[in-house]
């Protein structure tokens, strides 16, 4: 018997395991050059059948690698932070959307579902907030569950299943990410594909800033089989300028919501800049800090303070070295983004005060926040403990269903369609994440204290943020939070390699 007999097959490798990898291989580049050869022979569609072959034989020829958990993990990341939600499909015949954040999800969850069946290095691991993530999930299912007549009468059947598959793919990546992170080396090179996407989102942020041309609106020239659907209304409006300055928005679904973005990705790279002191990760700190300020949100702004509350609490020292640089980096805001400061100014403090413009607009579809407040808790008084169904108010223009006012206030929303369980449950969740990865964070004297406490300053930031739009409407900030819950107790388990 050889030698090689007994050598271990790598697990999750899809096809050619063993000897025969390399003639498989072999075959499918050899079969796609002749396939391609055949398109352009012929009136097949090239600009369709030629990114198809290139992705099987980079398939074909590197799966090993692509289908190693922290680079799924990482492709998955990419696709959330490059890839429009809800303004690409795919092709399909599906009785919904399509796309490729969703595909990509449900791959990641069934193969951690079939590893956790098969493979026994895989585990279901705890987050440490079990108890609160299932009051969460409680709280919608029962509130659907006492709501029937309602869903019905409303004819929303479909939109609240669809709202809560969006939930389950979000809590599948809280449990999968811990499950198969488990080395500090892994979690670092999450950081860095987090930093650097977040770096090349903040450049490009810069150049619509100053030209105004969205390069996330023509990614069907570069990616054919991504199909644009549509514009979100506002952001080919009127709507989106702010003291002069057009707001960016980029692969996000609102200005708001892209400068959450760069708020939440901005606590990675100081904890890079912590851990190495190079300067390309300070240059990439900076021009995250630059995208957050391009979108010219008051959201944004808020969730920074927040972040920097947070930092002054975990090492008050460290940061009143930086006080020095505080009037540098405001001059460098002024050059690199005439303009902005202004718009900033006139966002917080505009003509009649900050209140008053709130207050303006009750009843109508786009009223302001604190106009909302009051008509808002009159409904919720008629469904006070479970509310009135989690996923039956609708307020997408874009898709033609809207049953319900748009409400600048998640907190109140989630009042409304979950009741007091639901606004319980949250700040339940958020508040147990911060306070553990706080005391973690204080007890470690390494460069990891800083990633535990970005994570819990950008967590308790992004729970502030709910109080400012209806933030579980944006899906790639919401997506990011349950990946940072999940990422704190992967960071929190993980051992040295």
């Amino acid at each position: 018997m050889s030698s090689g007999a007994h050598a271990p097959r790598e697990f999750g490798v899809l096809i050619g395991a063993g000897d025969r990898g390399p003639i498989i291989s072999a075959g499918v580049v050899l079969g796609s050059i002749i396939v391609l050869g055949l398109s352009v022979l012929s009136s097949a569609p090239l600009q369709i059948v030629a990114p198809v072959t290139l992705l099987a034989v980079v398939a074909t020829t590197g799966y090993r690698r692509l289908l190693r958990w922290e680079a799924l993990l990482s492709g998955l990341v990419l696709v959330v932070l490059f890839i429009p939600i809800r303004r690409y499909t795919l092709p399909g015949g599906l009785p919904f959307q399509l796309e490729p954040y969703r595909l990509l999800t449900m791959f990641v969850a069934a193969g951690w579902f079939a590893s956790l069946l098969v493979d026994p290095r895989v585990r279901l691991r705890k987050t440490g907030f079990d108890l609160q993530l299932g009051l969460v999930a409680l709280s919608m299912l029962l509130s659907d569950a006492t709501n029937p007549g309602r869903i019905h009468e409303l004819g929303v059947q479909t939109d609240v299943v669809k709202t809560l598959t969006f939930f389950a793919s979000f809590f599948a990546i809280a449990y999968v990410v811990p499950s198969v992170l488990r080395r500090r080396s892994q979690i670092d090179k999450l950081v860095r594909v987090l930093v650097v996407g977040g770096a090349i989102l903040a450049i490009t942020a810069l150049w619509e800033g100053q030209t105004h041309y969205n390069v996330f609106n023509n990614l069907g020239h570069w990616i054919p089989v991504l199909k644009l659907d549509h514009l979100p209304y506002s952001l080919v409006s009127d709507q989106n300028a702010r003291g002069g300055r057009v707001r960016v928005y980029g692969p996000a679904q609102s200005p708001i919501a892209y400068g959450a973005l760069f708020a939440m990705l901005l606590p990675f790279s100081i904890y890079l800049v912590k851990r190495t002191g190079r300067k390309i990760w300070i240059a990439a700190m900076l021009v995250i800090l630059l995208g957050a300020l391009t979108t010219v949100s008051r959201t944004a702004v808020i969730m920074m303070l927040v972040m920097a509350i947070v930092y002054w609490r975990f090492r008050p020292q460290e940061l009143k070295r930086l006080w020095p640089l505080l009037l540098p980096l405001v001059l460098a805001v002024h050059v690199a983004l005439p303009g902005t400061i202004g718009s900033l100014k006139g966002a917080f403090f505009p003509k009649g005060g900050l209140v008053a413009q709130q207050s303006a607009g009750a009843g109508t579809y786009g009223s302001g926040r604190i106009a909302d407040i009051g008509p808002g808790l009159h409904d919720a008084k008629q469904h006070l403990m479970l509310g009135q169904g989690f996923g039956t108010r609708l307020t997408d223009r874009d898709a033609g269903k809207v049953n319900a006012p748009i409400l600048d206030d998640q907190w109140l929303g989630t009042l409304l369609e979950t009741g007091i369980l639901g606004v319980l449950a949250w700040p339940w969740l958020f508040g147990s994440f911060y306070r553990r990865m706080m005391r973690a964070a204080r007890s470690d004297e390494t460069a990891r204290a800083w990633l535990l406490a970005g994570l819990g300053a950008s967590i308790l930031a992004f729970a502030v943020s709910l109080g400012t739009y209806d933030t579980f409407s944006f899906i790639q900030v919401t997506i990011l939070a349950f990946f940072q819950i999940g990422f704190g107790a992967a960071v929190l388990a993980a051992r040295e390699d």
